[in-house]
C-alpha cells in the first residue's frame, strides 16, 4: 500500500517544544514579577480582575453571597453617576468584610474616590466603626490602587457593639404603637433622640451612631445618623444631608419621604439643649418642632446644603407640626388669637406657641400681645387662680419661622 509516512517522533518533538515554550513563558513572567516587585504584581492582579469578569456585578454578587445586601434605599448610590457604582459597591464590600486596608480594583481616580467613599458612609449609618479620615494610594496616572481607613472601634469589639446598637434602636421602636403612621413614627424618633441625647461638642465617636444611641451625647452627625439608622430599621426612607448653617458652620441633617413627598428633619436643631448653646438664650427645655418634616422654604432660611448629591424638591407642608396641631394662623385675627390664649390658660398649659403665615401677621400679633394689652385678661385669670397680684411671663419670637411662644 502506498502512502505518506508519518513521523511520530517529530510530532512528539513538536509537542515537547510547545510545552517548553509555555513553561519558559511562565517562568519568564514569574521572573519578571520577582524582578519588578509588588507594584507590578498589583498590575497583574488588576489585569486578572478585568479578564475574569470583575466589575459592578462581581461586587454585587459578593455582597449577596456574604449577606451584605442592604434592604434600605441607597439614595446616594442611586444618584451617583453610573460609572461610580462599581467603586461604591467595592468600597461597601471591603468595609463590611472588615477589610480596613487593602488593594482597590475599580477604575477610579483618587479625587473621585472621596465622593464615592462619602456616599457609602452617607447611605449606611450602620457602618459605625469608620473614622473621619482615610489614606489612599494612587499610581502614576492618579488611579486609586490602595486604601487604609481610619477606624474608631477595634475589629474584635465590633460584633458586640453592633448588637448593642441594634438593641438600643429596637428599644425605641418597641415604644411606637404598631398602628402609628409613618409621620407618627418619624415624630416619635425625633422626640426620642431629643429626650435621650445631649448636644455636647467633643463627644466620643461623635460622627457615628454609638455616640447618640449608646453614650447619649453627640453632635449633629451623631444625631442625624442615629435618626437615619432607627428609621432604616423600621423600613422607612431616610438619608443624610450635609451642608452649612447661616453662620458658615458645617452641619448635618436628614431628609425623609412620606407618601411620595420629601421633607427635611434636623433633630439637632430641635434639641433645646443645642438651642441654648447655639444662641445663649434660655431654651425653656421645650422641643423645637420647626425642624420636623419641614419644607425647603423654611429650612433654607438657616441651612445651606452642599452640592454632593442632587436633592428633590421639599415643598409640601402637609406635615407641618403647627398646622397639624392647630397652632397655625395664616392671618392675625384678634378674636381668634384671644380665644387661643384663654383656652391655653384655662387648660393649664405651661406655654402656647403660634405660627403665622407671614411677617405682617407676625408683626400684628407682636404688637397686640406685647403692647396692645392682649395678654391682660389671661394674665388676670392666672393671678386670680394663684391668689397673687402680680404676674410675670416670658416669651420668645422667632422671626425666621414667624413664631411666637409664650411661657405662662
Amino acid at each position: 500500500m502506498s502512502g505518506k509516512a508519518i513521523d511520530f517522533d517529530r510530532k512528539r518533538k513538536k509537542k515537547r517544544s510547545g510545552f517548553s515554550a509555555v513553561l519558559r513563558g511562565f517562568l519568564g513572567v514569574a521572573a519578571l514579577v520577582l524582578i519588578l516587585g509588588a507594584a507590578n504584581y498589583d498590575v497583574i492582579k488588576r489585569a486578572h480582575y478585568a479578564l475574569t469578569g470583575g466589575g459592578l456585578e462581581s461586587w454585587e454578587n459578593a455582597a449577596l453571597e456574604e449577606g451584605f445586601v442592604s434592604s434600605v434605599e441607597e439614595y446616594y448610590y442611586d444618584n451617583l453617576p453610573e460609572k461610580y457604582h462599581e467603586a461604591y459597591r467595592e468600597i461597601y464590600v471591603h468595609i463590611m468584610r472588615g477589610e480596613d486596608a487593602g488593594d482597590f480594583m475599580a477604575v477610579i481616580g483618587g479625587d473621585e474616590f472621596w465622593d464615592v467613599y462619602y456616599a457609602v458612609l452617607a447611605d449606611h449609618p450602620e457602618i459605625f466603626w469608620i473614622g473621619a479620615s482615610a489614606q489612599i494610594e494612587t499610581d502614576f496616572s492618579g488611579r486609586m490602587v490602595g486604601y487604609k481607613l481610619e477606624t474608631t472601634v477595634p475589629a474584635e469589639a465590633r460584633p458586640s457593639m453592633r448588637q448593642n446598637l441594634e438593641v438600643a434602636a429596637d428599644e425605641c421602636i418597641a415604644r411606637i404603637p404598631s398602628i402609628a403612621s409613618d409621620y407618627e413614627r418619624i415624630k416619635y424618633v425625633y422626640e426620642y433622640l431629643i429626650d435621650t441625647v445631649e448636644y455636647r461638642a467633643g463627644s466620643a465617636d461623635s460622627q457615628n451612631i454609638q455616640s447618640a444611641l449608646l453614650y447619649h451625647t453627640s453632635v449633629c452627625a451623631g444625631y442625624a445618623k442615629a435618626f437615619q439608622y432607627i428609621l432604616h430599621r423600621m423600613g422607612l426612607f431616610c438619608t443624610y444631608i450635609t451642608g452649612k448653617t447661616k453662620d458658615g458652620g458645617d452641619h448635618g441633617w436628614n431628609m425623609v419621604r412620606i407618601d411620595g413627598e420629601y421633607y427635611y428633619v434636623d433633630v439637632t436643631w430641635g434639641d433645646p439643649v443645642f438651642a441654648e448653646q447655639a444662641d445663649g438664650e434660655n431654651s425653656e427645655n421645650v422641643t423645637n418642632y420647626n425642624y420636623l418634616c419641614c419644607t425647603e422654604y423654611d429650612l433654607f432660611k438657616t441651612h445651606v446644603p452642599d452640592d454632593s448629591i442632587p436633592l428633590p424638591p421639599c415643598t409640601s407642608d402637609k406635615y407641618d407640626y403647627y398646622k397639624l396641631n392647630g397652632y397655625y394662623y395664616e392671618f392675625f385675627d384678634y378674636d381668634t388669637i384671644h380665644s387661643a390664649l384663654m383656652n391655653s390658660v384655662w387648660n393649664g398649659e405651661s406655654s402656647i406657641v403660634m405660627k403665622f403665615g407671614s411677617s405682617e401677621a407676625l408683626e400684628d400679633a407682636r404688637y397686640w400681645l406685647f403692647e396692645g394689652g392682649m395678654l391682660d385678661e389671661p394674665g388676670q385669670y392666672l393671678m386670680d387662680l394663684s391668689g397673687v397680684t402680680t404676674w410675670n411671663y416670658r416669651y420668645h419670637v422667632d422671626d425666621e419661622f414667624c413664631l411666637i411662644t409664650i411661657y405662662w
